[in-house]
Order: C-alpha cells, then sequence, then structure tokens
C-alpha cells in the first residue's frame, strides 16, 4: 500500500512519533548517567569529609586522586580540612592543603582551620595554615583572632608561633578583651599563662590596655591573686 506517494512506507506521523520516542529515551539515558555521575561525586565529596574527620589520610588521599571535592561541605558548612582540624589529624589536614583546600573556609560556627588550630593549639596544622595563605585578620565568632583563644587556653607554643607573624597584639574581640587580657581573665595564672603573658608583653603588648569597662590587666591580676603576673605587668608599666 502505498502511504504518501512511497509505496511501502509508514505514514510521515509514525516515522516522527518513532524518532520522538527514541530521541526522549536517548535523552532519559544521559540524564540517568549524568546523574548517577553527580551522585557518586557527592558521594566522594560526603566519603573524604568522613575520612579527613577520622584523619584517614591514606583514604583521603585516594579520594583527591578519585576528583573529591576539597570545596564540598558537610551540613554544617564543614569542608574536609576543617573535619581533619577538628580532630587535629596533621597528615589529612597537610594533604588537604596541598590539594588546594582553603584555610580561611568557615563553617556555620565561623571556624576556619586557621582560626581552629589557634584555638585548639595545634600549632602544626597551624603553620600549615599560615604557610598556605591564612587571613591572620580573620575572627571567630567572638571577634578574635586565632592569637586570643590560644592565650585563653595557655597553648604556649601556638601563642609563639601567633606572635612570630604580623597578627595584631593588641587586637580587642566582642567581649572587649586583647590576647593579654584574656590570658589574665579566663587563664589559671599559672606557669603556662603567666609564659603567654610575659611573650605578649615581649611582643609589644600594651600592659595598661583596659577592658570595656576601663580595667586594667593589671587590676586583673591583682583581684586574681596572680602574683607572678602582676609582677611582670608592674614592670612593663614601668618601663613604658
Amino acid at each position: 500500500m502505498a502511504v504518501d506517494g512511497i509505496p511501502g512506507a509508514r505514514p510521515l506521523h509514525r516515522r516522527f512519533a518513532a524518532r520522538s520516542v527514541l530521541a526522549a529515551a536517548l535523552v532519559g539515558a544521559f540524564a540517568m548517567i549524568d546523574a548517577a555521575s553527580a551522585q557518586q561525586a557527592t558521594g566522594d565529596d560526603r566519603a573524604l569529609i568522613d575520612a579527613a574527620a577520622r584523619g584517614d589520610a591514606a583514604v583521603v588521599a585516594r579520594l583527591l586522586e578519585a576528583g573529591a571535592s576539597v570545596r564540598a561541605r558537610d551540613g554544617t558548612g564543614r569542608t574536609a580540612l576543617l573535619a581533619a582540624t577538628y580532630g587535629g589529624h596533621v597528615a589529612a589536614a597537610r594533604a588537604l592543603i596541598a590539594a588546594g583546600a582553603d584555610v580561611n573556609a568557615k563553617d556555620d560556627q565561623e571556624n576556619s582551620a586557621y582560626l581552629l588550630a589557634g584555638a585548639r593549639g595545634f600549632t602544626a596544622i597551624l603553620r600549615l595554615t599560615l604557610a598556605n595563605g591564612a587571613d591572620l585578620k580573620s575572627v571567630n565568632r567572638y571577634g578574635g583572632t586565632a592569637l586570643i583563644p590560644a592565650a585563653h587556653y595557655g597553648h604556649v607554643e601556638t601563642v609563639r608561633v601567633m606572635l612570630g607573624t604580623a597578627v595584631d597584639v593588641d587586637h580587642v574581640n566582642k567581649l572587649g578583651w586583647t590576647a593579654l587580657l584574656e590570658a589574665i581573665i579566663l587563664g589559671d595564672g599559672g606557669p603556662r599563662h603567666a609564659e603567654i603573658v610575659r611573650l605578649l608583653l615581649e611582643a609589644g603588648a600594651a600592659p595598661g590596655k583596659p577592658d570595656g569597662q576601663g580595667v586594667t590587666p593589671l587590676e586583673h591580676a591583682r583581684k586574681r591573686g596572680q602574683t607572678d603576673i602582676v609582677r611582670m605587668l608592674e614592670a612593663a608599666t614601668t618601663r613604658r
């Protein structure tokens, strides 16, 4: 039977319909492939963050080689580098930084690898961040630089490392405290905090810079009975 003047040919609308079905099938197949690839990438990114949190440097390296993204974040905004830093995992952090991880990327708590390493006294990771673009003016949710919580928690070596940079030694946080004030107010007055006070004064911290209520470091130290610190502050005040 001739159709459209061509013997044995199928009607045109049937041919077009068949081609449309075939095209749709191909589009659907490619979409499924793309979706599977995206899901796999997302899975690898999540696995990278998990491996970093465990400190499994070998798995981190394998996932990075497979193309997992150092920019991916979990539900709390943490990158793999931040996850590694929370756990103090140096090898994993080193691999991630070498792969281009941003040392200044912050999570929902406004922590970055740089700020967190300073606050927790993870000096090896801190050094890695400082060597790879750490923003010395970056602040945590309390408005403090990495130096201030390091002084608070008595991380002597961390404070020493930070004082070797151009960080502002007299930066004031949202509480109205400098690193010197925080070492005194939140410190225990023992050998570690006394050494931190000494390092800060040696680095040029202002001994008489008061808090937001006008109370000086010396007054705070006297109130807390921090004898060694009082002596250092008195000497520093006299010299100035």
